[in-house]
Formats: C-alpha cells, structure tokens, sequence
C-alpha cells in the first residue's frame, strides 16, 4: 500500500472515530439509562459490518467489481423493489425505505449510491466510443438510472433521487460525454423537477422554509433554526463532549441528519472545522491515490465518482445543517449514526482502495 493509501485510511479512520464518539453523545439523555447503550451497540454492529465489508472490498482486484457489477446491481434493484411492496418496506414519517429483519435495518438507496456508479461506469467502458450517439450510445448507458432513479422517487426519497443523478451525471461529464447532450438533458429535467416540487406541498413547504432563514428567520423551520441555535451555543471550545444541551430533545435526528451541529454545540468552531479540514484530506488524498491510473479505464471512473460521492454527502449535509441548502435527509458519512450509510461509506473507501491498485496499463 502507497504512502498516500495509508494517509487516506488513516484520515479515514480518525472519522469514524469521531462518529463513532459523536454518536453516542448526540443520543445521550440527561438522565443515561441502558437505551443509551442499546444505542451505541447498535452503532458498533454496524461498524463492525462496514469495516468488514471495507476490507473485503478493498482486497479484491479492480476487475473484480466490473464483472460483478450487473450482480450487484440487479440486487439493488430487487431491494428497492421489495421497499415499495406493503408489508416488507417499513414506513417511518411518510417515506417508505427501509427493510427491517428484527434489530437489522437496509436501506437500499444507500446500497444505490454504490452500485449505479459502477454498474454506470462497466456500460461507459463498453461504449467510450460511442458516448456522442444517442441511440447507440447514450441510451444503452443510461437504462441503469432510468429503472433507479424512479423507484427512489417513488419511496418517496427527492434528494437522493437528486444525488444519484448528480453522480450519473459527474461520471458522463469525466468519460466525455458531449456538453449539449447535458443542456439537453437539462431543459427536460428541470421543468420536470419544478412539477415535481408544486405537486408535492411538502416540497414546496422545504424550500419556502429556507428562504425563510434568510429573510424571516423566525418563520424558518423548526429543525433548522434549532440546528443553527446549536452550532452557534459551542462558541469556540464548545461545552465539552456530551455536555451539550441541544440535543435533549431540542434538535431533531440528532444523532442522524444534524449530528454535525451537534459536533459544533460540543466540540465548538474547532471541533467543526477539524471535521472540515478531514473531510478535505479525505478528497485530496482520495484524488492522489487515483491520479496514476488511466482516466479512461473503468477503475479511475468508478473510483473518482465514489470518491466525489461520498464527500460531496459530507458536504451536502454540513451545507444543510448551516442552512446553505434546503433540508434534504442525508446523512454525514462515517459521523451520523450507524445504519446502511455507514456500512456503504465504509465498502465504497475499500473500493476505492482496490481501484487504487489498477496499472496504468491495465485495460479495465
């Protein structure tokens, strides 16, 4: 394993020990009973899975992952389906995305998120040549998305329904393909997201709501403006590790979406940009542990899509938490509490780690 490998795994690593820490700070209450820990060992059961399924992933050769992708991915498949049959998918809150098997829960957008861009990059590799043509090229590509990206939509699940988009779409954009068939594609899909938004009040009420924060904070949303009043409480040092107040019931999914203003509540700006400065390391060191691979080959496709994917989740939550984007449901990768996203962070950094070995010459 390179220098760089080593740095990435590390940096890695230092994160899910934040989460793992920061987990069970944002769930404790003020008076710990035996649910607190219930909790955390449900966190570690997912840990330990995920850390597992990383070094798996990242022992096995790349053209390992182009071979397997159409398994995976018609696995995938079948779970999103089962999600939306009644009485296998569990619905929580309105939404329906989650199998539950006793105390073990899968979400199979998470297990999406990994997927799609290998299935994506294995049908891109196949047809490089084509990419300009629609019929013979663009649309043999695309058929993956277009079976996905309506059964997330259908959960219902809109943002990440836009971020595996979001992810089909960076991978086009690095195999080439042509900048009008993205201004095409455009003028389609977002009239069709404005339907979308109108259709659904509650849409409509998410964006409404942020607005709100920056012209009439006090008719914000609750969960936000009490993410904001979180973040600003830690001040500097913030009030100590677990010692925050916010989280007693205050902020909503604590532990989850909006443990970030958790970390800022207890860790302070310190602990906030620390986490910051990690995430950053992660991307940096990601890109020169894939810089030395042929960037038309299936392993720098897959590899850098994963890479971008997983920080640009990172980034879409801490963006969330500060009120830059509207509330959008994803969790901080390696932070938020165990779960499906956890387990696939984990597996999509062993799958970077296994493209990272593919030879320049080496025709994946």
């Amino acid at each position: 394993m390179s220098r760089d490998a080593q740095l990435f795994v590390c940096v890695a690593t230092v994160l899910v020990a934040i989460g793992a820490v920061m987990a069970h700070s944002a769930s404790m209450t003020s008076r710990p009973t035996e649910k607190d820990e219930i909790h955390l060992g449900h966190h570690a059961m997912y840990l330990g899975v995920g850390l597992v399924a990383a070094i798996a992933a990242a022992v096995m050769p790349p053209h390992f992952w182009r071979r397997a992708a159409p398994w995976l991915f018609a696995g995938t498949i079948l779970l999103l389906v089962a999600v939306l049959v009644p009485g296998l998918g569990t619905t929580v809150n309105g939404a329906r995305r989650w199998l539950r098997f006793g105390s073990f829960s899968i979400q199979p957008t998470e297990i999406a998120k990994l997927t799609l861009p290998l299935m994506l990059c294995k049908l891109i590799v196949a047809r490089r040549d084509r990419l300009g043509e629609w019929i013979q090229g663009t649309a043999p590509i695309l058929w993956p998305a277009g079976i996905v990206l309506p059964l997330v939509l259908l959960e219902p699940d809109l943002g990440t329904t836009l971020f595996l988009a979001s992810g089909a779409a960076l991978l086009l954009f690095l195999a080439g393909w042509p900048l009008r068939n993205f201004v095409l594609v455009a003028g389609i899909a977002v009239p069709a997201l404005l339907a979308i938004v109108l259709v659904q009040p509650y849409q409509l009420r998410r964006l409404t709501g942020f607005v709100a924060v920056w012209t009439d904070p006090a008719a914000a949303p609750y969960q936000v403006r009490q993410a904001l009043i979180t973040l600003g409480s830690g001040g500097l040092h913030g009030t100590g590790l677990g010692q925050g107040w916010q989280k007693l019931s205050f902020l909503p999914e604590a532990s989850t979406d909006f443990v970030f203003a958790v970390v800022g509540e207890e860790l302070g700006l310190i602990g906030t940009l620390g986490l910051v400065a990690s995430w950053v390391g992660v991307f940096v060191l990601g890109l020169r542990v894939l810089k030395d691979i042929e960037q038309s080959s299936f392993a720098f496709l897959s590899g850098i899509t994963l890479l971008f994917q997983l920080v640009g989740q990172a980034v879409v939550n801490m963006a969330v938490v500060t009120a830059l984007l509207p509330p959008k449901g994803i969790a901080l990768p390696l932070i938020s509490y165990g779960g499906s996203n956890l387990v696939v962070s984990l597996a999509a950094i062993g799958v970077i780690l296994s493209m990272s070995r593919a030879a320049e010459t080496e025709t994946l």
